[in-house]
């Protein structure tokens, strides 16, 4: 193994960030279900028609399930999960908010999908002020 110590490129002066809204679907239906709060949640299609698993919650990935996955074996690794179809106009409803955030903080954002964004947070003459 080689031991040699970590080099960096030199600071050019730009901070760039990434927003990344990990498990966002099954995330925005415990919000908008405070009964599924703390419990395993998946959303994607049917076990019994072939679907696949789109995103779970934290909860469900402890059993093991993860996005891609067969619903079928989804529905395997975690019996007692709350499955849902998804609700796409209600996550775009709330990306849209979380990006108008995202660009209170600098005018520099680039969303990259519905949960991703690149923010370039060097300081600018509209965002004096950076941590």
């Amino acid at each position: 193994m080689d031991s040699a110590p970590l080099t960096y490129p030199a600071w050019n002066g730009r901070a760039i960030l990434l927003v990344d809204l990990d498990a966002f679907f099954a995330s925005v239906e415990q919000l908008d279900h405070p009964a599924w709060r703390g419990k395993p949640v998946i959303v994607g299609g049917d076990a019994d028609k072939r679907g696949v698993v789109s995103t779970c919650s934290y909860e469900a990935r402890a059993y093991g399930v993860r996005s891609a996955m067969p619903a079928v074996m989804a529905a395997k690794l975690c019996p007692d999960a709350i499955w849902t179809h998804g609700h796409f106009d209600r996550y775009r409803e709330v990306s849209n908010q979380v990006m108008a955030i995202l660009r209170d903080e600098t005018p520099l954002v680039q969303q990259v999908s519905i949960d991703e964004a690149f923010l370039d947070v060097t300081p600018t003459p509209h965002v004096p002020e950076h941590p």
